[in-house]
């Protein structure tokens, strides 16, 4: 046991122990299909796991929706996909009412479900709808219930988003707002993998047989795996090194050196995102407790969507190294 970790009940050990073996699997079933990125699947895991929403930002290629289908397959999730485009309208998502006849000729109105009542939507290209359709989804994901006609509707238990973005393309998008940013736990960057993934990937999926992702869990089994996590108990140092850091990247931080660079930075969301998030990567690390090294690893994904830099830090710094140079000062 580790300096940081606390004893836990037999009732907890039980369900533990259970969720290990389901993540393993579910890591191995994953690994199966998408090679390399282990930051980033361990990252995306590490949301669902959570309970959380999640941004992936890269270029186009690099298997982010691979990675979204592969997650709902492994994971047992009904999964839906929406490609975002600039005449998607709020209904196109949500659902609409129709007015229905019956043979008795009466009328009636019937909800008819948009792909959001899912259990995990992939939002693809999520800057390239309207806000207006942006804003409808974003208040789903916070809200995990719909309203149309003035009646409410439910989502799925357990309800996830994982949306996408392309860096790259900004002509005709609409850039998030900072307060709907912030409904995501994870801001998970996807990078080119490298040589030994990619000659992997280059020989698995030209062949005759392309591999396909077995299904590790159901979604009982996730959530009760997503119970477990805010059951899981976190030292007084692992507290301490979250609000650290944290609060060390507002203005107001107290930092003479970062805090003159940081225009404006992360809420208490961002702390309660980044607990949660060090609890779920200790599961998926194989451990009961999270420890410091799960915050350092959450630290950039938690936090870089979350605040900005001054027009003047921008030309020197940038958000990443600003938050490695906070992570760093943990100890």
């Amino acid at each position: 046991m580790t300096a940081d970790a606390i004893p836990l009940d037999a009732a907890v050990i039980a369900s533990a122990e259970r969720a290990l073996d389901e993540i393993r699997r579910a890591r191995e079933a994953i690994g199966s299909v998408v090679f390399g990125q282990e930051a980033v699947v361990e990252q995306a895991l590490v949301t669902l796991l959570a309970g959380g929403h999640g941004l992936l930002i890269g270029v186009p290629g690099l298997a982010k929706t691979k990675l979204v289908e592969t997650l709902g397959k492994v994971l047992g999730l009904d999964t839906k996909r929406v490609q975002f485009t600039p005449d998607l309208l709020p209904a196109d998502i949500l659902g609409s009412e129709v007015l229905e006849e019956g043979a008795d000729k009466s009328r009636a109105f019937r909800f008819i479900k948009g792909p959001v009542f899912a259990q995990l939507l992939m939002a693809d290209e999520i800057n390239r709808a309207s806000p207006r359709t942006q804003s409808a989804l974003l208040q789903a994901m916070q809200e995990h219930h719909v309203t149309v006609a003035g009646h409410s509707h439910d989502l799925p238990k357990p309800f996830h988003v994982l949306a996408t973005q392309n860096p790259l393309e900004q002509e005709g998008a609409y850039p998030l707002p900072e307060a709907q940013l912030d409904r995501f736990l994870l801001q998970i960057d996807v990078a080119y993998p490298d040589r030994a993934s990619e000659r992997r990937m280059l020989l698995e999926t030209t062949g005759d047989g392309v591999a396909k992702p077995t299904q590790a869990l159901d979604a009982e089994e996730l959530a009760a795996v997503q119970r477990l996590v805010r059951r899981m108990p976190v030292g007084e140092k692992i507290v301490d090194a979250i609000l650290d850091l944290v609060r060390a990247a507002r203005p107001d931080g107290g930092d003479p050196v970062l805090a003159p660079l940081i225009s404006w930075g992360p809420g208490p969301r961002a702390a309660q995102s980044l607990m949660l998030a060090t609890r779920a990567r200790a599961l998926v690390q194989g451990r009961l407790s999270p420890n410091i090294d799960d915050v350092a690893a959450l630290a950039a994904p938690a936090l870089r969507h979350r605040m900005a830099l001054t027009f003047r830090a921008r030309q020197e710094t940038t958000i990443p190294d600003v938050v490695a140079k906070l992570v760093a000062r943990l100890g």
